[in-house]
């Protein structure tokens, strides 16, 4: 297992469990880098005075806030740490929350959560509680001198600390407005509401590839052999307008209805060769 980005406690009440936190996400699409198209040699970024255009070393690099146009206000280290008045390294638990009602606007970078040394028991005892209630631990933690609001839930066999944006962080949706000319009419919904039930699907993430990354591959390994690329295009173009919302639904599910029969059949044929097989038992 990975070496842990962070070690503290999750703290609740009076109970305290000691934690690790581990990194759940990764970057999997290619990078690149920009070169200079006469050589292809890499470009470089150096930190250069607006002043008297010259290169700055690290050593000679502070932080500074910009009160007014021009003007700053420097920072050190200390100052930062200052502002953090938090030092503990815990995972402080606010309050319990139900996790339906947290906007997922909210949830930014998410960290696998491992129990600490001794500490396996109070963890499952925390991951089962959360998991029937339902519920999310907003939290308040420090890392990296930075103090982050997170929420503490549950994947699988895991609690998970999603790190969480403030409230003030989102934008207003109040601000866009939806043209409400008129109500949408029950049979249009329930025409609509008949396509998403036929396009319904269990959530199985496997399922979905990111074709992108696939064939930019493609395309990278064909340049490198000299050769094009065969790619195979699935996606068609999305009509510019949509003119009768009530013809595009019908032809959409007329369209969705060989689909769903054929799935139909398939799981009867299936439940038929388990049940043949099931009496064949019973006779043997």
């Amino acid at each position: 297992m990975a070496r842990a980005l962070w070690k503290g406690t999750i703290s609740f009440g009076l109970v305290t469990i000691p934690v690790e936190l581990h990194t759940a996400v990764r970057a999997a699409r290619p990078k690149f880098r920009l070169l200079h198209a006469k050589d292809l040699s890499p470009i470089e970024y150096r930190k250069v005075c607006s002043r008297d255009g010259k290169a700055v070393s690290w050593d000679d690099l502070v932080k500074g806030y910009e009160y007014k146009p021009g003007q700053f206000v420097t920072l050190t280290k200390d100052d930062l740490e200052t502002a953090a008045l938090e030092k503990s390294r815990a995972v402080h638990v606010l309050d319990f929350v139900k996790a339906a009602e947290v906007d997922p606007r909210y949830f930014d970078v998410p960290y696998y959560v491992m129990p600490g040394k001794n500490a396996d028991a109070a963890y499952v005892v925390l991951r089962d509680a959360l998991r029937q209630s339902g519920m999310l631990g907003i939290s308040r933690v420090m890392l990296r001198d930075v103090q982050h609001l997170a929420a503490l839930g549950v994947t699988g066999e895991l609690l998970v600390l999603t790190l969480m944006r403030f409230a003030d962080e989102l934008v207003d949706a109040s601000q866009f407005h939806v043209p409400q000319s008129k109500s949408a009419r029950p049979r249009d919904v329930q025409l609509a509401t008949s396509l998403i039930d036929s396009l319904t699907a269990p959530w199985a993430p496997e399922r979905y590839e990111d074709t992108y990354v696939k064939n930019l591959m493609q395309v990278i390994n064909s340049k490198l052999k000299g050769s094009k690329p065969r790619l195979k295009f699935q996606d068609k173009k999305a009509p510019d307008n949509v003119v009768d919302l009530m013809e595009r639904l019908k032809a959409s599910l007329a369209k969705q209805s060989p689909r769903r029969a054929a799935r139909g059949a398939t799981t009867t044929r299936s439940t038929r060769k388990a049940s043949h097989r099931s009496k064949k038992r019973r006779v043997a």
